[in-house]
């Protein structure tokens, strides 16, 4: 099992640099943290008074995984869940916050094993989760990581702007897509033709 300071090395990869894209509603990011974490931890880095796209810019890759670490990992508790969920759980945090724990909250409820659909990781959540992975030892990651794939699909149906995250302009796998099935046994991914059919109603 990977140390939660290499999974984080690898999300931050994952991440890349800065990007500002109009179309993400998370704003400027860089390495994954976004604008409004900043906001929230209070990290001025240049001292200006402000915090704005410039102290995005300036963040640094080692801050950036000090930060997931503990405001994405850390403090959501996400290491109380099953071992073999939290890779996949941890990179969801930081593509999409609390939405990470309601897709497991909700994929669990449906296995039997009743959470609240809250996106807080209490003591139902961590119970039910950990009675779910006992169940499903060998499965429960893969299911998570179509829950995942699925909201990804359903973000972009609902939001036409979000789409060219979940499909690339020739037609493939976006982004999205790519990214939650690095955390699914090949077994599962989608070929390339179920997936342009499962886009196929965005035109």
């Amino acid at each position: 099992m990977k140390s939660v300071e290499e999974i984080a090395r690898e999300i931050v990869r994952r991440e890349g640099g800065f990007v500002n894209d109009p179309d993400d509603p998370g704003g400027a990011t860089n390495f994954g943290v976004t604008i409004g974490t900043m906001r929230s931890l209070g990290l001025d880095l240049n001292k200006d008074g402000r915090i704005d796209v410039q102290d995005v810019r300036a963040l640094t890759r080692a801050q950036a995984e000090q930060i997931l670490v503990e405001h994405y990992f850390r403090r959501p508790r996400l290491g109380e869940l099953p071992v073999a969920l939290q890779p996949s759980l941890f990179d969801m945090y930081v593509n999409a916050g609390t939405n990470a724990v309601k897709i497991l909250q909700r994929l669990i409820t449906r296995m039997g094993f009743a959470a609240k659909d809250d996106g807080i990781v209490g003591p139902l959540t961590i119970a039910a989760a950990r009675a779910a992975a006992e169940a499903a030892p060998d499965h429960l990651a893969d299911a998570y990581g179509i829950a995942r794939r699925n909201y990804y699909y359903a973000l972009a149906d609902q939001r036409p702007a979000s789409r060219k995250f979940a499909r690339t302009k020739s037609g493939g796998k976006g982004g999205w897509i790519t990214r939650a099935e690095e955390f699914i046994s090949p077994r599962y991914h989608l070929t390339a033709a179920q997936h342009r059919a499962r886009v196929a109603a965005w035109g």
